[in-house]
């Protein structure tokens, strides 16, 4: 599916909240990030589904972000790179083009059923230069606790390092960043065939880095684990195919896999009705649209995954 759609955009960060159908999502089967059409990586959980929010301007303006996009007006096309939950997003400018390949890292081990049960909590984002040059800008402004708690930046030669409370987030990137005013900022210019990639790491704020500790994730791993599971789950031949297949990534996406719970959303505290009371927390598996997950996993020919989740009712219970 390719979604297209116009953003002019010259000054600072818009204060207006986009729309909801504005987010992409991206899952390691951990955790999921939500990035709207602007590139801003607005809601991103870390190390689960239902920890505390690193980025969380989806909820407050205040509450972390991290953005990467054209300096200059842009239009936008997006869409997921074949049956994956690797977002593709391109930019159109006076002055040239430039993808942003978005994906929460997998492990290189990580295939079909194995996919998403060991992850290394690292979000990637590839631009790539496709036509002239284009000048880019980022703002990582994490936000630990719910946007509570303002990180301590530290910059280095290969990039930041943002420790708050428990967490501490590591970026990585050849782009130089300037650490003020609770973010770190950097401007860049990439051309025709060229790349800069973006790795954010996460982990504990104590204990030792993992550096240099086994293979580093890639997201040619990550297109490929995501592709290996949708090949084994094939078979449904129906009504809208393209869109039932689509449906069964993104439960996949929403599935806890250590345990195989499908959670019912990756958000939480967004009101049903503007000005209501319904605000609940939906990053946990709710009891009464089990039976609905099950039959739509079966439906779009995923039996393994049904089973699983009905096996974790049944010890849940």
């Amino acid at each position: 599916m390719t979604e297209s759609s116009s953003a002019p955009r010259s000054g600072p960060p818009s204060t207006g909240q986009p729309p909801i159908a504005d987010y992409g999502f991206v899952s390691d089967c951990h955790s999921a990030a939500l990035i709207d059409r602007a590139g801003s990586v607005d809601w991103w959980c870390v190390p689960r589904f239902d920890s505390p929010s690193v980025f969380g301007r989806l909820l407050d303006q205040d509450a972390g972000h991290w953005l990467v996009r054209p300096c200059d007006e842009f239009e936008v096309e997006r869409e997921y790179a074949g049956d994956t939950l690797v977002l593709h997003t391109v930019f159109r400018t006076a002055q040239g083009e430039v993808a942003i390949s978005d994906a929460l890292a997998l492990d290189p081990d990580a295939r079909s059923h194995d996919l998403g049960l060991r992850v290394p909590h690292m979000l990637i984002r590839r631009v790539e230069g496709v036509r002239g040059s284009v000048e880019m800008e980022t703002e990582f402004a994490p936000r630990m606790e719910y946007g509570r708690s303002e990180p301590h930046f530290r910059a280095d030669a290969t990039g930041v390092v943002a420790r708050g409370g428990p967490t501490r987030l590591t970026l990585r990137s050849p782009v130089t960043l300037r650490c003020e005013d609770g973010a770190a900022r950097g401007c860049f210019v990439v051309s025709a065939g060229e790349t800069v990639e973006f790795r954010l790491g996460y982990e504990p704020s104590f204990g030792e880095g993992r550096t240099g500790q086994g293979i580093e994730p890639t997201l040619e791993d990550t297109k490929a684990a995501w592709q290996s599971w949708a090949d084994l789950h094939d078979g449904y031949d129906g009504l809208y195919r393209e869109e039932v297949r689509r449906s069964s990534l993104v439960l996949q996406g929403l599935t806890y896999q250590p345990s195989g719970a499908v959670i019912a959303a990756a958000t939480t505290s967004l009101p049903e009705l503007m000005g209501g009371d319904l605000n609940f927390d939906y990053r946990y598996a709710w009891l009464r649209d089990l039976s609905l997950t099950i039959r739509s996993l079966w439906i779009a020919a995923c039996p393994d995954e049904p089973a699983r989740l009905f096996d974790w009712f049944t010890n849940a219970a």
